[in-house]
């Protein structure tokens, strides 16, 4: 609980430094339905993302109903952090419990590291964001989508096998793609700023 509570926290911080001379009713004014609007423009790009865990994901997030395109790229980066955080502690417990078999263990131990890196990749993609440098955040969102297909694979590796971590492996692919999506909406719009 403690947890979530820093997390929104921080995402309030997030929205005050992103829109500093703005009221929250201008806010909501000036963008009055951007995460259903984002969500559907993400969804309409690719049919492995998810409208509706796109909108319910966000939309839990207070501050997603008046921030704009940066901060909500910013919330589904945290809300990545946060999913890849958690599911590290829930596969050390995993390896820890000692109810899997030698492959699946040494799945779940490879699925282990690719997450640590995933948490590292994400947080330098929240550092490379806030300078916008949105091509590198994306370069480093698309390794992260890859952490979680990869994760998944690993158990396929063996037949009948059932990863433990789909569910996981599915959040953390559909979160990381929100935040790509978005960070690749931005890009055309620095594009045209700079021109």
């Amino acid at each position: 609980m403690r947890q979530f509570s820093l997390f929104t926290v921080s995402l309030s911080s997030l929205f005050l430094l992103l829109i500093p001379h703005e009221t929250p009713s201008t806010v909501t004014a000036l963008y009055p339905d951007l995460t259903n609007t984002t969500c559907k423009q993400c969804a309409e790009k690719s049919t492995a993302f998810n409208y509706d865990f796109c909108t319910s994901s966000l939309q839990a997030i207070p501050v997603s109903h008046v921030t704009n395109l940066q901060g909500l790229a910013l919330i589904a980066m945290e809300l990545t952090l946060e999913n890849a955080t958690n599911t590290i502690s829930n596969i050390e417990k995993m390896i820890g419990a000692g109810e899997f078999d030698p492959f699946a263990l040494g799945c779940l131990k490879d699925c282990l590291e690719l997450y640590g890196e995933g948490v590292s990749m994400l947080v330098d993609s929240i550092q490379v964001f806030w300078w916008e440098q949105y091509d590198a955040a994306n370069l480093l969102l698309r390794t992260v989508l890859e952490t979680a297909a990869t994760c998944e694979e690993g158990f396929k590796e063996k037949a009948g096998e059932v990863s433990p971590l789909s569910v996981e492996n599915y959040d953390l692919y559909q979160l990381a793609a929100i935040a790509l999506c978005i960070t690749d909406l931005l890009s055309p719009a620095l594009d045209s700023d700079s021109s």
